[in-house]
């Protein structure tokens, strides 16, 4: 697999994202629902911001890995989020947790009037190998 990162600018490097990614000679392509805040048995959380952004981003890991795919592979992540002024303060969370993958991925941050049940932040996510 190859990829291939397309930056006509720079200021997209401080909120660790890219403007598009192309990918050739790809294996095996994963798409991976959207990830939350709901526990191994199934609850959905009630919890503040950050804590359902960590679980979020722990569940989305969990189901990458165990398909056999690596989280640097992410090409595409897309967040919804009930209350964006509630995810800022706790995207710092979001950005290392891509640092620390060295993920290089197209991204769309959207903010929607509700999610399952209690829910306030999904990770929705493309991977290749």
């Amino acid at each position: 697999m190859e990829k291939r990162i397309i930056n006509p600018w720079t200021w997209q490097n401080e909120r660790n994202y890219v403007q598009a990614v192309e990918v050739s000679n790809v294996q095996s392509t994963l798409y991976v629902s959207g990830q939350t805040a709901i526990s191994a048995d199934g609850v959905s959380s009630d919890a503040d911001m950050e804590t359902q952004l960590k679980l979020a981003l722990k569940n989305l890991e969990q189901v990458i890995t165990e398909a056999g795919f690596e989280c640097g592979n992410i090409v595409r992540l897309n967040i919804y989020t009930t209350a964006t002024h509630e995810l800022w303060p706790h995207f710092p969370i979001f950005q290392e947790w891509i640092v620390k993958h060295g993920i290089q991925q197209a991204l769309t941050l959207l903010e929607v009037k509700s999610l399952f049940e209690t829910l306030k932040v999904e990770l929705e996510a493309t991977v290749v190998k």
